[in-house]
């Protein structure tokens, strides 16, 4: 009698190629329609209400603005959990990363500047990996902490680097020169005259791919350019399959030779360093000055985009983009437009109750249902909102999307969870 042959796979032993992200993935083509019907939708709605400034050009740079911040947040967010560290202190980085792009721009220049925002941001994330990383403490009290302590720094050093100087205060630096800023000839103007048109669809295309061509910071295009250079590092080099592995199950990446640590360290500096250069916009593009303040939550906004994406870059974009959209109506005919975009809710929640009595789901449907008739009755009402519905829109559109969307998250496994060298044996 043979024996019977044993597999030439071990099902015991761990493999390094991280567990594929459960449910489905919706392909490219129905991504593209889903956001083209949305931009349809939009445009309806612009057309009923009226309000213009919901898809103009300037309304779309100013979003476009807006979102490099929390989009570079969130990236600096992704890379630190794709390796298994959970990053709450991407605020401190940020507010690192202002002070000091906005200290050493106006002494030496604003691209000296942006690399000096982005070793303060480094900094932050070498203290959190130290204390996540070695001495294994509570990623988010870590997170915390860094928040905090980045907060006293910044407050202790402004005024010593500060007062005195021209244009500067104990909570303001002085001026910074501009970075430069690029229009595309004939294309901007041409795509503005067709967004004043007023069109249905047409003219709203027009308005978004004119904010991408009209007064474009030489930042913003590396902070776009960042978003494929990630997705092309973590998920097509052996860099970035080792990192990803060290997220989702550090103790087989190890018995495969991956030294975990080290890929958790650079995750995790490579996370301040964005976060650091989405300081530095904000205290040199956005603004040209530092201002004590001026983060104002961007670093919780940017984890939310990232959660929002499920850990994938192109999802985090989209996040920062919407985000950043309706950050900007604060600036920008605010109260008409959140008014306009009161019946855009409405129409969703109307569209998604539909969707969910087609799944059969009509407990749901029924409450999705009754909450879009609620904001319809609102926007029928009233001819405006207040001006701190307005200012609360960014946070409140964070948690609906975060709520509706929590269904379909995964996150790397072994996110967050306490690590040590060899525990495996």
């Amino acid at each position: 009698m043979t024996t019977p042959q044993t597999s030439a796979v071990d099902v015991n032993q761990p493999t390094l190629q991280p567990t594929a992200p459960t449910g489905r993935r919706l392909s490219w083509p129905v991504l593209l329609l889903i956001i083209a019907g949305a931009l349809a939708l939009t445009s309806i709605v612009r057309i009923i209400t009226g309000a213009d400034g919901i898809t103009n050009v300037s309304q779309m740079s100013t979003a476009l603005q807006l979102a490099v911040p929390i989009g570079l947040a969130g990236l600096g967010g992704l890379w630190a959990e794709r390796a298994g560290v959970v990053n709450i202190g991407l605020e401190g980085m940020m507010i690192l990363g202002t002070w000091f792009g906005a200290w050493a721009g106006f002494q030496w220049g604003p691209w000296t500047g942006v690399v000096i925002g982005i070793i303060g941001g480094c900094v932050g994330g070498i203290l959190h990996a130290i204390a996540t990383v070695t001495f294994n403490v509570n990623h988010i009290v870590s997170g915390v902490a860094i928040n905090i302590l980045a907060l006293g720094i910044t407050r202790y050093l402004a005024p010593l680097a500060f007062e005195g100087e021209p244009g500067g205060s104990a909570k303001q630096s002085p001026a910074v020169d501009s970075l430069g800023h690029f229009t595309v000839p004939g294309l901007s103007g041409w795509l503005r005259d067709l967004n004043n048109e007023g069109w249905f669809f047409i003219s709203d295309i027009a308005g978004l791919l004119g904010g991408l061509v009209t007064n474009v910071s030489w930042l913003t295009l590396i902070a776009i350019a960042l978003i494929p250079a990630t997705w092309w590092i973590l998920w097509r080099t052996a860099f970035g399959l080792r990192l990803r592995s060290c997220g989702e199950n550090p103790v087989a990446a190890e018995s495969l030779g991956v030294n975990v640590y080290k890929y958790k360290y650079l995750a995790v500096i490579i996370s301040g360093g964005l976060a650091g250069l989405g300081g530095v916009f904000l205290s040199i593009v956005a603004n040209p000055f530092y201002l004590e303040g001026q983060v104002s939550g961007r670093g919780y906004i940017g984890l939310a985009a990232m959660i929002f994406g499920n850990w994938m870059p192109g999802g985090l974009a989209l996040g920062a983009g919407l985000f950043g959209y309706t950050d900007s109506l604060n600036l920008r005919g605010g109260s008409e437009n959140v008014h306009a975009l009161l019946l855009l809710g409405a129409l969703l929640l109307i569209i998604g109750a539909i969707w969910l009595v087609i799944r059969k789901k009509y407990p749901s449907s029924m409450i999705t249902a009754v909450i879009g008739a609620l904001v319809f009755a609102w926007y029928a009402t009233t001819n405006e909102v207040p001006n701190q519905v307005v200012s609360a829109t960014p946070y409140v559109i964070t948690l609906i999307v975060l709520a509706l969307s929590a269904q379909r998250l995964r996150m790397p496994k072994a996110d967050g969870l306490p690590y040590r060298k060899g525990q495996g044996k």
